[in-house]
């Protein structure tokens, strides 16, 4: 009883913030999953599904490579960034924290089909062996920023480290393209590598979708997505402290929130420039977390840190869903790290942790199909 009236609750409260959003934006103007195919890769992902999750040294605010990286971010002037300008003064800035690039064997940037013209995607491809895994990767940036070469040192390690084809897309940015512009670029590229897959040397079988980010947000979508038009098959979902959820009506946005990366404010701010004033926040095209089942959607991982209490929160009631679905599913979480921490390997000993974590995530999901 007490469950039935507090999801009453939530949904009421969803209402008046739908209402509340619709009126800001007024006023400022601004396939189906294969069972068998899942039967057959379950026996690996079961096993690595119970590994325990990360640790790193330091469990407190005073880490030193944290507090590193934020002194640096505050000289660069991109600490707690609250306009578009700002977000994207950002992403212009984490490369810098990523480390030396890897070489890759062949880099390859391409123009493909989307449903508002050619959408932009850089090829990695770890070796000259046919028939290899793919990830299609969304990147970060709050729906406003980022780019292929944003996160272009990173994605060239998960590609070495797994051995897998990654495919990085870089989908129609806010507030130029609201919604539904995102989302139907990250299907229509992900549909592209399932049709075309072999013809850059990967496998169509073997496909998974990742992102940190709104792109964890972008690649949970596409599940959901390739589950109601019932193609491309995909057999992992690699998310990176994703945003699962549009709400900010959750007790820790107004208690725990204020992290140096994300605040609730900031994350209003971002959907106002993401979302059109008449979309549902319980779109589940906007918020995954939202949908009325996750049955059938691909296993997943999960990589989130501890301190940012509001988007712990969604990914932990994310694999709980997932759970009770039936979905395998596992929430990695790391005691010290920021949000942005994938871009930042060559500062933070966690965002190296975080890339080797997702690259044998990868390989466990790949080998079992």
């Amino acid at each position: 009883m007490q469950r039935t009236i507090s999801k009453t609750l939530e949904s009421f409260a969803l209402l008046l913030l739908s209402v509340a959003f619709v009126l800001l934006c007024a006023v400022s103007g601004s396939g189906r999953v294969s069972e068998t195919r899942v039967d057959r890769s379950l026996a690996s992902l079961r096993e690595w599904q119970n590994q325990p999750e990360t640790k790193s040294e330091s469990e407190t605010q005073d880490d030193p490579e944290v507090k590193r990286v934020l002194d640096k971010m505050a000289a660069a002037g991109v600490a707690g960034p609250t306009t578009v300008a700002d977000v994207r003064k950002a992403y212009l800035f984490y490369p810098k924290l990523s480390g030396s690039p890897e070489h890759v064997f062949r880099i390859e940037d391409r123009q493909i089909s989307g449903p508002a013209g050619n959408i932009p995607v850089r090829v990695y491809t770890p070796s000259s062996t046919n028939g290899l895994p793919i990830l299609v990767f969304f990147h970060g940036g709050g729906f406003v920023a980022g780019s292929l070469d944003s996160h272009d040192t990173p994605l060239r390690s998960v590609s070495n480290r797994c051995e897998c084809i990654v495919v990085s897309v870089a989908y129609r940015l806010a507030p130029e393209n609201k919604y539904p512009a995102a989302p139907e670029d990250a299907y229509a590229a992900t549909s592209w590598v399932g049709e075309h897959g072999a013809d850059i040397g990967g496998d169509p079988h073997r496909i998974a979708v990742g992102g940190d980010g709104a792109g964890g947000n972008l690649a949970a979508v596409v599940t959901l997505m390739a589950r109601a038009r019932r193609t491309p098959f995909l057999i992992f979902q690699l998310l990176v402290y994703p945003m699962l959820d549009a709400s900010t009506m959750r007790p820790t946005w107004w208690t725990e929130s204020g992290t140096p990366t994300v605040s609730r404010d900031s994350k209003n701010d971002i959907l106002r420039m993401y979302l059109r004033a008449y979309t549902s926040l319980t779109d589940p095209f906007v918020a995954p977390l939202r949908a009325e089942n996750l049955r059938e959607l691909p296993p997943a991982l999960i990589i989130t840190y501890k301190n940012d209490a509001p988007m712990r929160v969604e990914s932990e009631e994310y694999v709980s869903r997932l759970t009770q679905d039936g979905v395998v599913a596992k929430l990695s979480l790391y005691p010290m790290m920021i949000h942005g921490f994938f871009l930042m390997a060559g500062d933070l000993d966690g965002a190296k942790k975080c890339i080797d974590e997702m690259a044998s995530a990868l390989r466990n999901a790949f080998k079992g199909v």
